[in-house]
């Protein structure tokens, strides 16, 4: 018998970021059976879960790839509309609430990607402070697009238009379905707490499995010196298109997971403008750049604090922006970078003493 073979260090690291999150849902559901938390806390599960998801996925685009982009709520409006569409359009044709969900999460997925690499040929040519500009003006373009967009359905099939309902010319018996600044109202609330956890650990497992492959040092080393990394023969557009069109495409799932736990889907400056975008940023800086473990946990402590902090409604903005900035300062700081140095070089010296 050999000896068996040594776990690697990322895939140590992998397991231990899997390990955390499921017991983190364990304990939420045990407290949330046990009625311990309140319905207040309770409804804010699935945000956190699709706040995590975009948080992670937006991490492979400004962490590992080492680019800005700050039109990831865009992506996540495109997700959002396109399966709240596809599932207000079959609420009666498929009746399993389970298989209407899936397909509606893969066509959200699937036409988020397309944007994705869409969007992502002509941008990623640009870099730097430009890359974050048209990315944010993409962000703002869908958001103003599914704001002046009107979609009917009849016997005829679809109608469309850009002014208003009258301009749809439907029969008496038609329904509209996107109705501009209204939004798509009545879509079937298919999104739990499980499957949101669900799609937590997909993501994890595509990201973490991107960083850790070949494709995933590629994208590093375009990252870390794109000159070197092009003269050793790295296609750099496939691979910063690859990494672009994965967070895009993750980004349409946190979406759908958004559409489908609200019954009224409206394309505001909260919901996907520019807004929404910078605060998966902070969750992204907040947590560490290129830190998935680190972006999971800045989006669960800034989700639920504002939630915790409720019940001092005066203070409760101000606690918030203490938090950001000792949390900012913590992760940041020479200082501290050297102090946490130091603290774990202790650690693993006292633990080879007791070995």
């Amino acid at each position: 018998m050999g000896m068996p073979k040594k776990m690697s260090k990322n895939t140590k690291s992998s397991l231990i970021t899997y390990g955390i999150v499921i017991a983190a849902y364990i304990i939420m559901q045990v407290l949330i059976s046990t009625g311990s938390i309140s319905s207040l806390m309770e409804g804010l599960m699935v945000p956190l879960c699709y706040y995590i998801i975009l948080a992670v996925s937006l991490n492979l685009v400004v962490g590992i790839l080492g680019e800005l982009s700050l039109g990831h709520a865009g992506f996540m409006c495109v997700g959002a509309f396109s399966s709240a569409f596809f599932s207000k359009c079959m609420r009666d044709v498929i009746t399993v609430d389970g298989l209407r969900f899936f397909l509606a999460l893969l066509i959200g997925v699937a036409v988020a990607a397309v944007f994705g690499i869409l969007i992502g040929i002509p941008v990623l040519r640009l870099k730097g402070d430009y890359l974050a500009i048209v990315t944010l003006a993409f962000g703002e373009i869908i958001k103003n697009l599914v704001n002046v967009l009107y979609i009917g359905k009849d016997r005829g099939g679809f109608h469309f238009s850009t002014k208003d309902v009258m301009a749809l010319n439907m029969e008496a018996d038609g329904t509209v379905i996107v109705n501009g600044p209204q939004g798509i109202t009545g879509t079937p609330k298919d999104a739990t707490f499980f499957i949101g956890f669900i799609l937590i650990l997909i993501t994890l497992f595509i990201v973490m499995n991107l960083i850790n492959s070949r494709d995933g040092r590629a994208i590093m080393s375009i990252r870390d010196n794109r000159i070197a990394a092009e003269s050793v023969g790295i296609n750099i557009t496939k691979y910063k298109l690859m990494a672009f069109t994965i967070s895009a495409a993750l980004a349409g799932a946190a979406g759908v997971l958004y559409a489908h736990n609200l019954s009224t889907l409206t394309a505001n400056t909260n919901n996907f403008g520019y807004n929404q975008s910078i605060m998966i940023l902070v969750f992204v800086v907040l947590g560490g750049i290129g830190s998935i473990r680190g972006s999971i946990i800045a989006a669960v402590i800034l989700t639920l604090l504002p939630e915790m902090l409720r019940g001092l409604s005066d203070y409760r903005m101000l606690i918030y922006a203490i938090v950001l900035i000792v949390m900012m300062l913590f992760n940041w700081a020479p200082k501290a970078i050297e102090w946490r140095e130091k603290y774990l070089r202790f650690g693993r010296k006292k633990k080879e003493a007791v070995k």
